[in-house]
């Protein structure tokens, strides 16, 4: 059975639109990621991640505030159906509100990828934003 993953992570001092373009800017998003990324903002693109593990498609954007995505790693039995992933942004002042939901995740990677949210993207956004030396567990 499918699993949905939801987490809620607060960013201080930023804006919608920084944390918008470490994902979707190939360059920010590589350089957080500590390996190649190729993706762009155009709706409908593909897009492919840590050499290729991660792959899917951008569904729908709203430019600094929603991205949606399918999204499925290599790992994964072919015939499982892709999963749904959703950054949605919302400006609080100084801060930043990220809501992340990443829906229909094979039950026996819901774990990993959880950890991996943390660990490669929101960790090292944290870090970049401060000035600090990026760190991310190893894959």
């Amino acid at each position: 059975m499918a699993k949905t993953i939801i987490q809620e992570i607060a960013f201080q001092n930023t804006t919608c639109h920084a944390l918008y373009d470490l994902y979707m800017n190939a360059d920010m998003h590589s350089l957080i990621a500590g390996s190649s990324i190729n993706i762009d903002d155009k709706e409908g693109s593909t897009f492919s991640a840590h050499g290729g593990y991660i792959t899917g498609k951008n569904l729908q954007l709203v430019k600094d505030k929603l991205i949606v995505q399918s999204w499925r790693t290599q790992g994964w039995d072919p015939a499982t159906v892709d999963s749904t992933f959703i950054i949605y942004l919302e400006q609080k002042e100084n801060d930043v509100a990220l809501t992340m939901t990443h829906a229909n995740i094979p039950d026996e990677h819901v774990e990993s990828i959880e950890k991996g949210w943390f660990g490669h993207y929101w960790n090292p956004w944290k870090q970049h934003l401060a000035g600090e030396e990026i760190t991310r567990p190893q894959m």
